[in-house]
């Protein structure tokens, strides 16, 4: 009887020859860096099982980005280190793929392997837009991977193929099915063939016994190494988990539960491939949220992939889902839940010598001392209304599924959302400097954004966003006015969203009013008529309604949606303060029966620990830096500004004084504007048209090339601020 068991590590079947069986045992032939097996039970096709090594890149976090690593594949384990020198390929049945490392002796290292990745419970894919990158999925993390050409990727992934080839998994049930059964043996034949040679009664019961005790051992030790065998299977995904690289952030919360989710399923329904079949919806959507990528194709490495999709969302109207982010992504980019502490004791201002010197004017124009500013830009706040960018997604995936009417909705609450974090914000954001810029790369929530101060006088912030499956841009100037009991803003500019697949929507803000500057809360509200104008079916109107002293219900928000004939198909109801829902038809005033509404938006939790400022949860991640993403931003981004930065410290007597010496330099800025100065990342279409962005920034990021980017938070040279003022 020959016994077929898998090793629990490298997946290879082993074979327990029957005494005399005279099959040949498998052996290794070698033929240059290459090893195959040969002999009874090999794959057909002669793998590649010696394994390969080289150089990859691999995406760490938001601030370090892309750092090279060694990594090696071999019996079915991909490790990798961050020893850029290998002192040796362990052996000559390992192929390189790609150049060797630095040589020089003294950049040699010998640290312990960053993590490692068992390819029996992970996936990979190849990147449809970069020919050099490729990812590996596992139940508790991703590894976004590049290479150094198409070549080299080309080569990584016929090596994972091969390995996937050659170390097929067998189905745990196979092993389980013995014990679920009761496996039981028969002596009878035996009896009667000691019978027939003449051995007495008694000592053929003696023999049955100690037959069947020995059964009973083997029945028992079988059960042992199935169960071990079983252990193993969670160790290895427990093992996942405690290699997560330490320059990562670590493992979230949400992992554990999820392992804690895989390792149950291993003894359940879908046995051993749970893993991988679970975790395929999982690994789609973390895709999704950490690149821009058009669809997910995987090369599984047990073949068994489910396409069964499940959300994390609540369904509202025809299967609206909510696009919600999974724990693994989150684990990516893990971002900062509170400001800095204060480092000095805040001192008020006087508001009436502020009101009798300012008013009627301007205040774009009115230098405020810091007390007056939030610790964030004009630029920064634009991207803050992308908060909800999930709407977006949202509306993309309607319109390519040919619901036209559910896109527009989500367009038209996403339009609303924007407006949501204005609520107890009474302080202003800092106005920029002439060619100031700010980005914003959140690949958990599959959004990049740039913006930059295109004017001076008028104040214009041009901004580009990408998302998956759509583009939105703006430019935008604020017109405000101080009238001693009150400030309104008035923004004038158009907003642009375009779909891949051609559709465009345009809006405008409506206006902004901060009221009881004197006596009472302070208090903000919005209204107006906000028209969002698309280039097909529907269109949509939103009336922010005015607040007034009888209103007990304000911030309310009411509209409709119409077709190209002027027939309104849906009502809108909510507040920009809370949340949004539809109903379809035309409808005056709200039913009282809330059940009949469809939930499309509602407001995030505000932070536990507010401030004064009352930043959103999303709006204290935006100026947030740390080491390793200084070195890559341009020398105008918005987070290395000074006054700006010591404000979010607490170091106010320094804001004040960074903030009085930069608004003298920026006072050049007009000066420059007339003499020809021109924005570095934008461009304006026609004489009066739309500032549009015209590419190359991230570009630039990718080799820190940022030629024509000044460093326009440094010291101001006298000489030339003594000429334009003397000019």
């Amino acid at each position: 009887m020959r016994v077929r068991e898998m090793h629990p590590l490298c997946c290879i079947t082993l074979e327990t020859p029957e005494i005399g069986d005279k099959s040949p045992e498998p052996t290794l032939l070698r033929t240059g860096s290459a090893v195959v097996y040969s002999g009874s039970d090999i794959n057909a096709g002669g793998s590649d099982v010696g394994g390969v090594a080289g150089i990859l890149y691999k995406w760490t976090n938001y601030h370090k980005g892309w750092r090279s690593r060694w990594f090696t594949l071999r019996n079915g384990i991909l490790s990798y280190s961050k020893n850029r020198r290998p002192d040796h390929l362990a052996g000559d049945d390992i192929r390189l793929i790609g150049k060797l490392p630095d040589s020089n002796p003294s950049r040699r290292k010998h640290g312990k392997s960053a993590g490692i990745v068992h390819l029996k419970v992970s996936s990979f894919r190849e990147s449809r837009s970069d020919n050099r990158r490729f990812y590996i999925f596992t139940a508790t993390k991703s590894l976004h991977l590049r290479t150094h050409s198409k070549k080299e990727r080309a080569a990584w992934i016929e090596a994972l193929i091969s390995t996937r080839n050659l170390f097929q998994l067998r189905p745990l049930n196979d092993n389980l099915n013995l014990l679920q059964n009761d496996v039981s043996i028969s002596t009878e034949r035996l009896k009667n063939r000691l019978l027939e040679e003449g051995i007495g009664e008694g000592l053929v019961q003696d023999c049955e016994k100690i037959m069947l005790s020995e059964f009973s051992e083997i029945k028992g030790q079988l059960k042992g190494l199935c169960e071990e065998r079983s252990n193993l299977l969670d160790a290895l995904r427990q093992l996942e988990a405690a290699n997560i690289e330490g320059e990562a952030s670590g493992v979230h919360d949400g992992e554990f539960q999820l392992m804690k989710q895989f390792s149950s399923l291993g003894r359940g329904k879908y046995s051993e491939y749970s893993t991988t079949e679970s975790s395929d919806d999982i690994e789609k959507q973390e895709l999704d949220e950490a690149s821009d990528e058009e669809e997910a194709n995987y090369l599984d490495a047990n073949e068994c992939f489910s396409e069964h999709h499940t959300s994390g969302g609540s369904v509202v109207g025809d299967n609206m889902e909510n696009n919600t982010i999974d724990a693994s992504a989150q684990a990516q980019v893990l971002r900062r839940t509170k400001l800095p502490d204060p480092v000095e004791k805040e001192k008020g201002v006087s508001l009436w010598a502020m009101i009798k010197d300012n008013v009627g004017k301007d205040l774009t124009r009115v230098c405020l001392p810091v007390y007056f500013n939030e610790p964030i830009s004009s630029l920064q706040k634009c991207f803050e209304d992308l908060e909800y960018s999930y709407l977006l997604d949202r509306a993309y995936e309607h319109g390519k599924s040919g619901n036209s009417l559910l896109r527009i909705l989500n367009v038209a609450a996403f339009a609303v959302s924007g407006y949501a974090s204005t609520e107890g914000r009474n302080c202003k954001p800092f106005n920029p400097l002439l060619g100031e810029t700010y980005e914003a790369d959140f690949p958990e929530k599959g959004i990049r954004f740039f913006s930059e101060k295109v004017s001076h006088h008028p104040t214009l912030i041009a901004c580009h966003c990408e998302g998956r499956g759509w583009k939105f841009w703006a430019d935008s100037n604020l017109k405000s006015k101080f009238w001693g009991r009150s400030i309104q803003v008035d923004p004038v500019g158009t907003l642009t969203l375009e779909f891949d697949d051609g559709e465009i929507f345009q809006w405008s803000k409506v206006t902004t009013s901060i009221y009881n500057l004197i006596l009472g809360k302070i208090y903000c509200d919005h209204h107006g008529t906000m028209h969002i104008r698309g280039n097909r079916q529907y269109s949509c109107k939103l009336k922010y309604k005015e607040p007034s002293i009888i209103e007990r219900n304000p911030h309310q928000v009411h509209g409709f949606v119409e077709d190209v004939s002027g027939k309104k198909v849906a009502t809108l109801f909510g507040k920009w303060n809370e949340s949004m829902y539809y109903i379809n038809g035309e409808w005056a005033s709200k039913p009282k029966d809330s059940s009949v509404l469809s939930l499309l938006w509602t407001r995030n939790n505000p932070p536990p620990n507010l401030t004064r400022y009352n930043l959103s949860s999303f709006a204290i991640t935006l100026n947030e830096l740390t080491p390793g993403l200084k070195e890559m931003l341009p020398p105008t981004d918005s987070r290395l500004r000074p006054d700006q930065r010591h404000l979010e410290n607490g170091e106010y007597d320094k804001a004040n004084a960074e903030k009085l010496r930069l608004e003298t330099r920026q006072r050049m800025s007009r000066k420059l504007q007339e003499n020809g100065w021109k924005p570095r990342w934008f461009h304006r279409e026609g004489e009066d048209g739309t500032f549009r962005y015209m590419g190359g920034y991230w570009e630039a990021r990718e080799t820190a090339t940022w030629d024509g980017c000044p460093n326009i938070f440094g010291e101001i040279d006298q000489d030339l601020l003594n000429s334009f003022e003397g000019s």
